[in-house]
Order: structure tokens, then C-alpha cells, then sequence
């Protein structure tokens, strides 16, 4: 008999949220050791011998549930951003999540430091791979720089945008933003600077390949956010090896290091621009990042990923 999972996660399919990324990427890999997998909204209600559910918050009546009616069989919790760095501090049902996991998984170290301690025996670090996609050649004639994410407040998504009006005049960087407006505020104001900047252009959401098309082009990649659980843009930004310029935030450097050079404050649109520039103008300082980027591909590989989903399998279900 397969061991039968179900995998819950609250993004519901064909959105290109990383929680749905996670879930189908997970999906393929329990296939591919021959398990039983589905991927699901909610719980099913149907038996199962293992739940795997993204998201403590919104994932907490499926939680509940299952437990209630499997109190033996083990629940795997795959935590967010949101959950790490907002929802903990605000609802008790992302501890209660905690408590009835049987174990927490967290997508980049320094997340383990923002859990209460109690729990530090059952979590265990499982990076985010991505398959090898080939570099493109960048353009010529500019500097090209991509932030790529739904617009919503926990990206800080237009920090990118304000800081490419500080760069200097001959500076030859253009900004493209991919993603969906989360709001319409969001929508008016990604609109409004598309037509006040020269420099940048907000594409909205295209397909997750295009999405990887204008990334392997690119000189650089911004990842802006306030918070992330280990954003899966960097882990594909790593797999190809373009740069990133990241916002320095736990999640960030859980995925880069904490030796990575290209970090600047949250929200400040002035460092942002001045790291901009450096990329652009200083050859040594953009090799750097290159080689810096390069080191954290052994993170990021399907089979470092694959093993660690089996090993966590293994010690839930005897």
C-alpha cells in the first residue's frame, strides 16, 4: 500500500502565490518517491496517512480537523513569511497549529530564531530548489533590473520604483515589475509611476515561464519585501545566477548569507539606489555579487530538497 498525503495550501490553483509553488513542487517530489499525493484548498475530510498544510493561520481548521479525526496520524506544518513575521504575534491559532504539528518546516534558518522555543525540537530547514534555467543574454544598450511579486503591502512594492527617480541622469538601469495588483490602490499607484517614470514599466502578472524570461535576462534582481518565510523569486534567482539586491530582512538572509554585500534598510529608497548604481558602474563590485550568488547554488538543488522531504517522512511515519 502507498502512504497516502494530502498537502493543503490556502492558494487556490493556477495562482502563482509561492504557498501554491511550494505545495505542487512538494506534490511532484512525494510522486516521485512514490507516495500517494494530492494537493488540496482544505482538508478533504478523506483518510490520509500524513496531512501536509501550508500556512499556521489559514490552514488552522484543516488542522483542527484532521487532528480531531486522526489524533495519530502526523500533521507537517510548512510556515510562511506572514505566518513567521505577522500572524504569531497577532492569533493564537498559529500557535495552536504549532502545538498539534507533529513537525514545523521552515524554508530558511534565521526563521527558527523568530519561533518560540518550545517548539525549536520539532522544526526542521527544508530549502526551496528550483530546476536549472539557463542565463540569458541581459540587453546591451541598458541596465536591466526586474523586482518580480504580487503588489500587497508585505512587499513593499514600490520602494524599487522611487529609488530608480534618485539615480543619476546618464545612469542606463530600467526597472521591470511583474505581478498582480493585490489592491485597487495598488493597481492606480503601479499605473500611475509607470507613465511619471521613464525608466520603469509594470508589466502586472504574466505567466510563471514569461515570468523566468525577463529574470534570466536581467542584470539584477530586487527583492524589496519587509517580510518573507525564504522567497522562492531568490531561490530562482540563484539557480540562474542573476545578482539580487535584497532588503535586509531574516528571510533574506536565511537564503543569501549573511556575508552577502547587497543588502539595504527596509523601505529605503535612497540605499536601494546607491547599490543600484554601484551594480551598474562598478564591474568589480558587480562580480562580487556573481560569485556571491554562485556560492548559495548548492542550497537550491532537487535532489538536496527530494532528500530532505523523504528523511522528514521517514522519522513521522514508522
Amino acid at each position: 500500500m502507498k502512504l497516502r498525503i494530502e498537502i493543503v495550501t490556502p492558494a487556490p490553483p493556477g495562482a502563482l502565490h509561492g504557498n501554491r509553488i511550494t505545495a505542487l513542487r512538494w506534490h511532484q517530489f512525494l510522486m516521485h518517491l512514490n507516495y500517494q499525493s494530492t494537493v488540496t484548498e482544505q482538508w478533504s475530510g478523506k483518510s490520509c496517512d500524513l496531512l501536509i498544510a501550508l500556512h499556521g493561520l489559514r490552514s488552522y481548521d484543516s488542522i483542527k480537523s484532521f487532528k480531531r479525526t486522526h489524533p495519530d496520524h502526523p500533521v507537517v506544518l510548512i510556515m510562511t513569511g506572514t505566518d513567521i513575521y505577522r500572524d504569531l504575534k497577532n492569533s493564537k491559532k498559529v500557535i495552536q497549529s504549532m502545538e498539534m504539528a507533529d513537525a514545523i518546516v521552515v524554508l530558511q534558518p534565521e526563521a527558527i530564531h523568530s519561533l518560540p522555543k518550545k517548539f525549536h525540537t520539532k522544526v526542521r530547514v527544508i530549502y526551496q530548489s528550483v530546476k536549472g534555467i539557463t542565463k540569458k543574454e541581459p540587453p546591451k544598450r541598458h541596465f536591466l533590473a526586474s523586482i518580480i511579486g504580487h503588489l500587497r503591502s508585505e512587499k513593499d512594492p514600490f520602494c524599487a520604483a522611487q529609488s530608480i527617480k534618485l539615480l543619476p541622469p546618464d545612469s542606463k538601469i530600467q526597472l521591470i515589475q511583474l505581478g498582480q495588483a493585490m489592491s485597487p490602490d495598488f493597481k492606480k499607484e503601479a499605473i500611475s509611476l509607470d507613465k511619471k517614470i521613464d525608466r520603469y514599466r509594470w508589466l502586472g502578472q504574466l505567466s510563471h515561464s514569461k515570468t523566468l524570461q525577463w529574470l534570466s535576462r536581467s542584470h539584477v534582481m530586487i527583492i524589496s519585501s519587509v517580510m518573507e518565510g525564504g522567497a522562492h523569486v531568490v531561490s530562482e534567482a540563484i539557480a540562474i545566477g542573476i545578482p539580487v539586491i535584497a532588503s535586509d530582512i531574516p528571510g533574506n538572509r536565511g537564503l543569501l548569507g549573511h556575508s552577502y554585500p547587497a543588502y539595504y534598510p527596509v523601505g529605503d529608497q535612497v540605499a536601494l539606489s546607491k547599490i543600484l548604481t554601484k551594480a551598474e558602474t562598478n564591474t568589480a563590485f558587480y562580480q562580487k555579487l556573481c560569485k556571491a550568488i554562485a556560492v548559495r547554488k548548492k542550497i537550491i538543488k532537487p535532489e538536496l530538497e527530494q532528500k530532505s522531504i523523504q528523511k522528514l517522512i521517514k522519522s513521522l511515519v514508522k
